[in-house]
């Protein structure tokens, strides 16, 4: 493992702590801003098995999946093979989109087809993603973004092939003239900017982590014997 930092005048230097050591390991990428072209797919309910189906899931490997994205629904007038939908980096969804079974594979495919992140439509009666895939998408490194019927409607206009902006630091979602606020979970937030996953995340805290290790054996009552 390459050990991360400069030495502090130790003999053959410090170890790095491992959330740094953790940070520069791992497999997701830091998100501040995205900006490109959207894709639209707004249909309501896309559950996981549309998005990607339980047939490709016994592989061992976590990669390969973007050209299996929607395998079951692709072709004819679908609207990811529209010549304008190509090269897009955000995907507009609609409400309720992840429901079904929990798997991160859903989340890798849209993923590894070239998408950073998801707009989906909240509605009175519908959120914009199940509560799972929300989580699993944290959890990858994919930003969820939901916006009420009026603000989402301008992206559907826009249709497949406009340019926008999602600034994850102003929490915005800009386009044209249009400036959208929109709301993220204090800790998802800081996940995605610093490229963290659980783990990370987790190694983040590991300074408190480590002093309670050490103060807790004095809450702690006396080991005893065990009783032969």
């Amino acid at each position: 493992m390459e050990m991360i930092g400069e030495p502090d005048g130790l003999p053959g230097g410090t170890p790095p702590s491992p959330c740094k050591t953790y940070a520069k390991l791992s497999r997701v990428e830091p998100l501040t801003r995205v900006s490109g072209k959207i894709a639209v797919y707004a249909t309501d309910d896309v559950d996981t098995d549309r998005i990607i189906p339980a047939l490709y899931l016994s592989r061992v490997s976590r990669f390969g999946y973007g050209e299996l994205l929607f395998k079951n629904v692709r072709g004819g007038d679908f609207p990811l093979d529209a010549p304008e939908a190509q090269g897009a980096v955000i995907l507009v969804a609609g409400s309720n989109f992840g429901c079904g079974s929990s798997r991160e594979h859903a989340v890798w495919a849209i993923q590894q087809a070239g998408f950073r992140a998801v707009i989906g439509r909240k509605k009175a009666d519908s959120p914009a993603f199940s509560d799972i895939f929300r989580q699993n998408a944290a959890n990858c490194g994919l930003l969820l973004v939901d916006l009420p019927e009026d603000q989402h409607q301008v992206l559907v206009d826009a249709g497949s092939g406009a340019s926008i902006e999602i600034d994850l630091e102003r929490q915005e979602v800009i386009v044209g003239s249009h400036r959208f606020k929109f709301e993220i979970a204090p800790a998802t937030r800081n996940a995605l900017l610093k490229g963290l996953d659980l783990i990370g995340t987790t190694l983040e805290l590991e300074d408190r982590i480590s002093s309670f290790e050490k103060s807790r054996r004095a809450f702690q009552p006396p080991e005893t014997e065990p009783v032969p």
